[in-house]
């Protein structure tokens, strides 16, 4: 029997290489002469460079660059590794990210993207000619301008001025220059990550919906999203305007936007970006049965979270899909409705949070292990 691993991350606990391994030990020693493809995924959030790096036999290159708030942090880019042109795959968490800021330091309107332009840099540097950049967990609401500057965009004011700072200082810009677009770009692919629909601005553009959880108070929200509007028509009127109406435009506090307007990219559901990298459908084409799973799986799961994308893939070829979570929560019954073979809690009765988490590993080989009995003994048993 041939299994297709594809787990993605069971977050604060174990990444998804993690949880692939942990399950792979499981399935072998409940079902020994089986066969294992690893596939450790992500949906374009934390953790997709080193899913990616790790599925394609690639490596990590290290970085300092800026954080959100102008301190200096470490961060990782990817390079994939197989065929095609020269991939890399950035985060924007990894220097941008909310989570390199403590809560009583946040600030949406201070803090930049700048960070994470210097990594894309990086990558077009080492020659990539395809950036994958995944949206999730930004700290910034600066509509993309810091990222543009580091790769060579100049935001200038009604004195010919450089405007440097975050999302409070968008509405100073009156003209953008691009003359010194990092050269790399024209020969670059980038697709961006996204797996929300968020506009650039209105009630529910980046604003609005993700500036409070940033720091910003109402007042705040209401300044940040009127420098938002005022960004899209500084652009437009230099013929760089994207349709700031566009799924996906609010982003990482408008980074979506930027990566339309500013470096001609698109916007791709983040499983489906990883998916692709990765090979996923020409290794299902050889499974008979798939693992997958994350941390939680509930009613939610089922708007595009990592084991649905795996299920309706692996359905689509008649192929069967068990699903393994640290936790059911409400309407995960639903899976069942829409698919999937079996959704199945790691967690082996009560426990309280930091037995759960500290036995994840453990409790995901058990499961995998006992699964794997029962499927090998269904498969064997006599006609």
């Amino acid at each position: 029997m041939h299994v297709v691993i594809a787990p993605d991350s069971f977050k604060e606990s174990l990444s998804s290489p993690e949880v692939a391994t942990a399950l792979e030990r499981g399935w072998l020693l409940g079902a020994p002469g089986s066969t294992c493809d690893l596939v450790p995924l992500a949906d374009g959030g934390e953790g997709t460079v080193r899913a990616l790096v790790q599925a394609t036999g690639g490596h990590l290159e290290r970085r300092r660059v800026q954080g959100p708030l102008g301190d200096p942090v470490d961060a990782e880019l990817g390079v994939l590794g197989g065929p095609g042109p020269l991939t890399a795959v950035v985060e924007v968490a990894a220097a941008s990210g909310l989570a390199l800021v403590p809560p009583d330091e946040r600030d949406a309107g201070r803090a930049t993207s700048y960070g994470t332009g210097e990594l894309i840099a990086a990558a077009l540097d080492l020659g990539a000619r395809r950036i994958v950049l995944g949206l999730g967990g930004s700290a910034t609401t600066d509509g993309g301008t810091g990222l543009a500057r580091a790769l060579g965009v100049r935001f200038l004011d009604a004195d010919g001025q450089d405007v440097v700072g975050g999302g409070d200082d968008l509405g100073h810009i009156v003209r953008v220059d691009t003359d010194g677009r990092h050269r790399g770009l024209a020969d670059c692919e980038v697709l961006a990550a996204c797996d929300v629909d968020n506009p650039l601005t209105g009630p529910d553009g980046a604003a609005a919906v993700y500036g409070p959880q940033k720091g910003a108070d109402p007042a705040s929200v209401a300044r940040l999203d009127g420098n938002l509007a005022h960004l899209a028509g500084v652009l437009a009127g230099a013929g760089l305007g994207a349709d700031a109406t566009t799924p996906g435009a609010g982003a990482a506090g408008g980074i979506g936007f930027a990566v339309l307007a500013l470096l001609h990219g698109r916007l791709r559901p983040g499983f489906d970006l990883v998916a692709e990298a990765v090979g996923l459908d020409d290794l299902l084409d050889r499974a008979d049965l798939v693992l997958t799973g994350e941390g939680r799986l509930d009613r939610q799961s089922l708007a595009g979270k990592t084991p649905v994308g795996v299920m309706r893939r692996a359905r689509a070829r008649g192929i069967p899909v068990v699903a393994l979570a640290g936790s059911l929560g409400e309407g995960a019954d639903e899976l069942l409705d829409a698919g999937m073979t079996a959704v199945l809690s790691v967690v082996p009765g009560v426990v309280d949070h930091d037995e759960a988490m500290s036995r994840a590993a453990a409790n995901l080989e058990a499961t995998a292990r006992a699964v794997a009995a029962v499927w090998a003994a269904a498969r064997t048993r006599p006609a």
